[in-house]
């Protein structure tokens, strides 16, 4: 992490007199690359951007003309913080209305968990939903297909998020009783470029209210004193 942030603050400094360009700049080096772009923000570090792509985010000088790839942290307070996930919190929140949600009775967390219909500890973690939900955990599911988009996986779980009751299409996959048909305007390849842009590269992955992504399954039990400890070492959130 030390060296990550001796290169940013060299950057920074490298580039501080450079006038501000428009987005133009950038978007041509991202074509060299074949990278597209979705969306283009100030970065935390002066002198540099902010980049959304379908390969992740960027941070990229103004000019153009160099680029770096992976989380930022802001070091500056008690605790690290990915000020990347953060950034990307409005985004996964956007996205709630397309969640498959499993409320629990007496919510004490909520988790957002990118999952695979075929991933096995996908699998183990719903047959446990009662365990989560009776400890205070409401989970909301967005897909991540391990195969990538476009693939059949994508087009499977498209049918669930598109079924009329998609808790039970959902259960009914991860029960192995198949999947019926269904089509909507829910487009799956948005839910997995951002689990790309938070770093998501298996399934489960959970994401915590403040950005906080935690790889790989987690028993009900386990989680629940994660989360615990996680939110009295965050103040509360």
């Amino acid at each position: 992490m030390k060296n990550g942030l001796i290169m940013f603050t060299l950057l920074a400094a490298a580039f501080s007199g450079v006038a501000h360009a428009d987005d133009a700049a950038i978007k041509q080096s991202l074509t060299k690359l074949g990278v597209q772009s979705s969306e283009i923000v100030p970065a935390p570090v002066a002198g540099m951007k902010t980049v959304l792509t379908n390969s992740g985010v960027l941070y990229v000088t103004e000019d153009g003309k160099h680029i770096i790839q992976g989380p930022m942290y802001d070091v500056s307070g008690a605790q690290p913080v990915n000020v990347t996930t953060q950034m990307l919190l409005p985004h996964l929140n956007a996205l709630e209305k397309e969640m498959i949600v499993y409320k629990a009775p007496k919510e004490k967390h909520v988790i957002t968990v990118f999952t695979d219909i075929t991933c096995g500890y996908c699998q183990k973690l719903h047959s446990e939903m009662a365990d989560y939900n009776a400890l205070g955990i409401t989970v909301r599911y967005l897909a991540f297909p391990r195969q990538g988009v476009p693939s059949e996986v994508e087009n499977q779980m498209k049918a669930i998020w598109c079924a009329k009751d998609r808790n039970k299409a959902f259960d009914d996959a991860m029960d192995g009783k198949g999947i019926k048909p269904a089509n909507c305007d829910i487009d799956i390849a948005n839910h997995y470029a951002l689990g790309v842009q938070f770093g998501v590269n298996g399934t489960p992955a959970i994401v915590l209210n403040d950005g906080y992504l935690v790889p790989g399954y987690q028993a009900p039990a386990e989680m629940k004193a994660f989360l615990d400890k996680h939110q009295q070492a965050t103040g509360g959130k």
